[in-house]
């Protein structure tokens, strides 16, 4: 058989072929692979493919067999299988920190790791439209340039915002730079995905504190030659401990609480807390636990949404916020 001008690419179309046609529900035949390949204007008979498949699998392309009224192939282990992926798609759709295209685009790169008919599956469960989506598509350059600093081990400089409205009209809403445009100059460590937002928690030397900020609202981030700070701080940190203690990453006091729980708000305990809190009966109906948590507006938010099922022990000085709070509620 004379050779086509591409026949020195035939293993890589034929294994282009296998990861983007089949699957364990769509398998080829010998014929039907001769057939994808002459539309890369590939000539190939049989004995040569059966070699070329034996080359692929002892690459490590898991290529498999079904026989019904013939052999059929297809590949079977990828480096992502479709459950898999459907969470990776879950992650993108349900995370605000990721921009309405930039969660499209990410989708569909996701649909390039399956077979095409697998890749369809994962394009049908996309629900991206009305839902709440950040529109600062700098955020994906703004980790990049943190993770490199973090590795460099260089302090950052960045203005932050916040957002107010303007009732200019029309009314609209618009970004502020804090501290009047003022940078703000940080060590960073760690970044943390919480309440579906991107955080970065880093050493603030002039306070000698630990802080976070909401990366999609960093703007001009630069490194500086000037080495991390915090280091001794930063021996012990968990960032996942972190995000349980601060709730919906509001900064306040980092307090030890007693809390009374009804038993039936184990399973609210631990989504909050972790499996592994400690905790001791109080009476039939009830039971006792000890967590740090940070006393935010959202810590006493979470008490109050409970409906009294949760109360808090101690201290006397969460207690009384927690009442005065109330009471503000009531008068207003």
């Amino acid at each position: 058989m004379p050779k086509s001008a591409n026949q020195k690419q035939k293993l890589l179309c034929l294994q282009k072929i296998l990861l983007e046609k089949t699957d364990d529900a769509h398998a080829l035949t010998l014929e039907e692979l001769r057939g994808e390949l002459a539309r890369y204007d590939i000539r190939a008979d049989r004995k040569t493919l059966y070699s070329d498949l034996d080359a692929l699998e002892a690459f490590g392309l898991d290529i498999c067999t079904v026989r019904t009224n013939t052999v059929r192939y297809y590949v079977g282990n990828r480096d992502f299988q479709l459950a898999e992926l459907k969470l990776l798609v879950d992650a993108i759709q349900s995370s605000k920190f990721i921009t309405h295209k930039k969660s499209l685009e990410l989708i569909d790169k996701l649909a390039h790791l399956v077979s095409e008919n697998d890749g369809r599956q994962l394009r049908r469960q996309v629900f991206v439209t009305n839902r709440v989506k950040t529109v600062n598509e700098k955020i994906y350059y703004n980790v990049d340039i943190l993770h490199n600093a973090i590795a460099a081990d260089r302090q950052i400089r960045f203005i932050y915002f916040r957002y107010e409205v303007d009732f200019s009209a029309p009314a609209r809403i618009k970004k502020v730079a804090r501290k009047n445009g003022a940078p703000y100059t940080v060590s960073p460590w760690a970044l943390c995905w919480d309440d579906e937002n991107y955080y970065l928690i880093a050493f603030d030397s002039a306070a000698g504190i630990i802080k976070h900020y909401r990366v999609d609202k960093m703007e001009h981030i630069e490194p500086l030659d000037a080495p991390r700070d915090g280091s001794d701080m930063f021996e012990r940190f968990n960032p996942a401990q972190y995000a349980k203690s601060v709730f919906s990453m509001f900064g306040g006091e980092e307090t030890e609480v007693s809390l009374s729980v009804d038993n039936d708000l184990i399973g609210v305990v631990i989504d909050r807390f972790g499996s592994d809190v400690i905790i001791s009966p109080e009476n039939a109906d009830s039971f006792c636990v000890h967590v740090h948590v940070v006393l935010s507006p959202q810590f006493y938010a979470w008490v109050f949404g409970t409906e009294n099922k949760i109360r808090i022990l101690s201290p006397d000085s969460a207690k009384q916020t927690f009442r005065r709070k109330l009471l503000e509620i009531i008068d207003n």
